[in-house]
């Protein structure tokens, strides 16, 4: 039964979360949901994640038997959609995807099929089931590619590759070496025709029947040294803001409004693109919470977040409360991120503590994290530490309070890039000039 407290001078409606999470991405998400006053409990699938969280939030070992329990389920990933569905049918409030939804992200054909369908222009692509095949395309096809591995593989973000060779050359070289360092068991994946231009990912909320506003426009910073050195580490940080109209939403999520609601998907769908001044292409979509996108995005939500998912799940038609002005947001890692190795993780990051130097928290997201009496220690098995965000009117405000925040952390071993935001200034011009802001 919901109860009423006081909260902040203000009234809040008690509610029971419950929290299903693949890898315990969203531990600062529920820290957040119970500062607001609610009940709350998280599942990890995980076997190695598991320790994520303790003594932060309350644990729960089997999910299902929660259920009656809670007045909001949230699940965090990808690949749930028909567990979802099957609790909506039962008249429970359900923050995830449907079966629709999980292919749109995971299963990369069936994405650029959908887009196609939807009247969206789409970069030139291909799958492929084997390295050789893809080989002989490039040397037939010469142009510059980018590798994308598709399904579970995906996950490894290292292995996506983006060729700058005008002959594929390059791309070639890259295809020879996973075929001998993975054989078989890389999986399908596809080639994609490159184009240059500026990354930008739009995304919205989705309350089942329709989105919800304002649209966040997100910027990613996936290599892992500044000046996008290094390999691709599916993300180190992002620059971003929230806006009531968008020219790239308009010509690509927009257009899958009927398809969602045909299946009840409530949640948040990205999709990534890449923009010039001869159009916008879509590259792939994201139907879930983004991370490092919702704790950035949350620093630009100033209602509370568990009321927020409430009114998402039911099915509310409402406008979510931001700031203006831009949030920026770095990950802060130790070793051997974004590898993973057990024994490095073991001997330089395991059980590290965290240290302020003055004792100020806002802004500082609590990622793979547990709490030992009063202290933040590292754990999980991937070396995300922390997520530091930063907000202000303008990007070089919430630059300065972010970086002033990481300047407050202590952690051994400590990386994190320096740079996030500075391509806003020529990304700003860029777009501006096409038409897309």
């Amino acid at each position: 039964m919901n109860k009423e407290q006081p909260k902040n001078n203000k009234t809040v409606i008690k509610r029971n979360f419950l929290i299903i999470s693949r890898w315990g991405e969203t531990l600062d998400l529920a820290l957040a949901i119970l500062n607001e006053g609610h009940e709350l409990k998280m599942y990890i699938e995980d076997k190695p994640s598991r320790e994520i969280g303790y003594g932060f939030v309350k644990k729960v070992r089997d999910w299902k038997k929660h259920v009656a329990w809670a007045d909001v389920l949230i699940f965090d990933y990808t690949g749930y959609g028909k567990i979802c569905a099957e609790l909506r049918a039962q008249g429970k409030l359900v923050i995830g995807g449907t079966e629709y939804s999980d292919l749109l992200e995971l299963d990369r054909n069936f994405g650029q099929d959908e887009l196609k369908k939807h009247g969206i222009k789409i970069l030139p692509s291909k799958e492929f089931f084997n390295f050789q095949d893809a080989i002989d395309y490039v040397k037939s096809n010469p142009n510059s590619y980018v590798i994308k591995p598709s399904g579970e593989t995906q996950e490894y973000k290292q292995l996506l590759f983006v060729g700058n060779d005008d002959e594929g050359l390059d791309v070639i070289r890259v295809l020879k070496a996973y075929e001998k360092s993975w054989g078989n068991d890389f999986g399908n994946f596809q080639l994609q025709r490159k184009v240059k231009g500026v990354e930008v990912s739009v995304s919205a909320y989705f309350n089942g029947k329709e989105f919800i506003y304002p649209i966040n426009v997100t910027f990613e910073h996936k290599k892992l040294f500044p000046k996008e050195l290094g390999i691709s580490t599916g993300e180190m940080g992002s620059s971003m803001f929230w806006t009531k109209d968008s020219p790239i939403f308009d010509a690509t999520l927009k257009k899958f409004e009927k398809s969602l609601a045909k299946g009840g998907f409530v949640g948040q769908l990205d999709i990534n693109c890449i923009v010039n001044g001869n159009g916008i292409y879509p590259l792939e979509f994201t139907a879930r919470f983004g991370y490092p996108q919702i704790y950035i995005q949350r620093a630009g939500i100033v209602e509370p977040i568990g009321n927020m998912f409430y009114k998402l799940a039911a099915g509310e038609h409402f406008k979510i409360n931001v700031r203006k002005g831009f949030q920026v947001g770095a990950y802060m890692v130790v070793p051997p991120f974004p590898f993973e190795d057990k024994k490095s993780f073991e001997l330089f990051s395991k059980d590290s503590v965290i240290v302020f130097k003055k004792e100020m928290k806002e802004g500082i997201h609590p990622m793979h994290l547990k709490k030992v009496n009063g202290e933040w220690l590292i754990t999980g098995n991937t070396g995300i530490a922390l997520m530091v965000s930063g907000t202000g009117l303008t990007m070089k405000d919430a630059q300065r309070m972010m970086k002033n925040r990481i300047g407050n952390i202590i952690i051994n071993n400590v990386y994190y890039r320096t740079d996030i935001g500075d391509r806003w200034s020529d990304d700003f011009d860029r777009l501006w000039s096409w038409g897309l802001l």
